[in-house]
């Protein structure tokens, strides 16, 4: 009964790691598009900025 329970807890931990890495993809995706898509944008943005400075 012991052995069973400490098997739970290490299937439960690897499949924790398995979610926070999925989920670290999907945040470092969303980063990567948010960059291609507002990247120009926000650099047009800022070189606007030093003229009016």
């Amino acid at each position: 009964m012991h052995e069973a329970s400490s098997c739970t807890r290490s299937g439960e931990r690897g499949a924790t790691s398995v979610e926070y890495a999925l989920m670290a993809g999907l945040i470092a995706v969303v980063i990567v598009i948010s960059v291609a898509f507002f990247g120009q944008q926000v650099a047009a943005l800022f070189g606007l900025v030093p003229p009016h400075i």
